[in-house]
């Protein structure tokens, strides 16, 4: 995420929260550091000049003047301005027609198009209930048409088969014939990109959206492209009629010029953020939310939606149930809860998602460290026999020596995992005899959960 503009713009919010009183020289000051933070994170010239212009139009206003607390006031304004940037709202994918829906996906190679054609497939198959067809019109890179089929298998998708003796021309035509005889919803089309702009491939992808007639036509641009983003966008939006962006590798380390100016230059909204390598790494992008992480505020409506989404509901009630009926919280148990979190972004994923002061206090520098443990209690339990996960207590001296050979580490670490798990089935333990309350009130005044302390948490 875009960690260098995060930290400046944080520091500054930071700074001016400590104002009494917002003058025209501390305004200033504020509106300098912003101009070199932008600069920074490679924000395009003009959008910058536009942003900060605006917002002094807005903090020399009446509305700060006259407030109790400008420099809240001031955080506010930086806030709006810069989800008004990037585009205020959501602007979600338009399927308003008859199908097949077609979506045209353009961009540079290495943007990520093809991993975003699959990851598109699986966001509208699951969210929004519709059978996808993928097609690769690249007939210059056979690895991107294999790996197009690969990856809408693992969306859940149907992929068209094309080869690189044909058309681009002949692909779409009857990919679209297939897509109507078989009543998909949508066509997901991945063109051909090239590593620069060049004519052929401008002439190519403007013929492909005269053949298809897409109802979408996505720019798909590699967020830590900075200033060759916005030379990509003019490019691609003199060519095409972009209806939407998906911007990439928004997790990277990336300055993220991309999504404060991509907006602005195309004059598209911004659709989806790929915020992991995954395949349901893609968001239904939020400008408001977006914003927020810029600022270090986090985001924690993204978070509850990562609980929501990788909590298997089932999982949880039957664990509870079990709890309650007095059978033992066994090594099955305390491995589903590891898979658990795994699913939700693992802890650096879910402290992404944290406002930056709450992150910092979460130990984020361990960050490291705590997923490596967690991983070598996965691989610990894992060496072990069905028999030694369902009953822990056989686990003496020999059984865990070999434990400890199988998983590559030493009986030491064995023992630390028994016993955070110990801790855990303790917690356990109280939970049936009806002492929950008690015992968070007692976890309260704790730094974190039993039989977590070694993994960071």
């Amino acid at each position: 995420m875009a960690s260098a503009l995060s930290e400046r713009l944080s520091r500054l919010v930071k700074s001016m929260r400590g104002q009494a009183r917002i003058t025209e020289s501390n305004v200033q000051d504020m509106l300098r550091e912003v101009r070199m933070a932008l600069l920074e994170a490679d924000v395009a010239l003009p959008v910058v000049r536009d942003f900060v212009a605006r917002v002094k139009d807005r903090a020399l206003g009446a509305e700060v003047a006259n407030s109790l607390s400008p420099g809240q006031v001031l955080v506010s304004i930086v806030h709006k301005e810069l989800a008004a940037t990037m585009g205020a709202g959501i602007s979600d994918i338009n399927l308003a027609t008859q199908p097949p829906a077609v979506i045209l996906m353009a961009g540079l190679q290495g943007a990520g198009k093809t991993t975003t054609t699959a990851k598109l497939a699986k966001h509208l198959i699951e969210r929004r209930k519709k059978k996808v067809l993928t097609v690769s019109a690249d007939v210059y890179r056979p690895a991107a048409i294999e790996q197009l089929k690969t990856v809408t298998k693992q969306a859940g998708a149907e992929w068209f088969p094309s080869t690189p003796d044909q058309k681009p021309h002949d692909i779409a035509l009857a990919a679209i014939d297939y897509a109507r005889k078989h009543f998909f919803d949508v066509l997901l089309v991945d063109t051909a990109g090239r590593l620069a702009i060049d004519e052929a491939l401008m002439a190519e992808i403007r013929d492909l959206h005269a053949t298809l007639k897409p109802i979408e036509t996505l720019f798909v641009v590699d967020a830590m492209q900075g200033q060759d983003a916005i030379n990509t966008a003019k490019a691609f939006k003199e060519a095409l009629p972009l209806t939407g962006i998906v911007l990439t590798k928004l997790d990277g380390d990336s300055r993220g010029g991309a999504a404060l100016s991509v907006r602005q230059i195309t004059g598209a909204p911004i659709k989806f953020a790929g915020v992991s390598e995954k395949i349901d790494g893609l968001e239904v992008f939020d400008a408001e939310r977006h914003a927020g992480r810029v600022l270090g505020m986090g985001d924690i409506v993204a978070l509850v939606e990562e609980v929501q989404r990788g909590v298997d509901i089932d999982a949880a009630r039957k664990l509870a149930d079990k709890v309650k009926s007095g059978e033992h919280f066994d090594l099955n148990d305390f491995l589903a809860q590891i898979s658990q979190m795994k699913k939700m972004g693992g802890l650096g994923g879910l402290l992404d998602k944290l406002p930056a002061e709450l992150a910092a206090k979460a130990g984020q520098a361990d960050m490291g460290k705590a997923e490596k443990d967690v991983r070598r209690m996965e691989g610990i339990i894992h060496s072990m026999t069905p028999l030694e996960r369902r009953k822990p207590d056989l686990i003496k001296a020999s059984r865990k020596r070999r434990i400890a050979a199988g998983a590559g580490v030493q009986v030491q670490e064995v023992n630390r995992m028994l016993n955070q798990f110990e801790q855990m089935r303790d917690m356990m333990k109280k939970m049936k005899g009806g002492g929950m309350m008690k015992m968070m009130k007692r976890l309260a005044g704790k730094k974190g959960m039993p039989g977590m302390g070694g993994m960071g948490f």
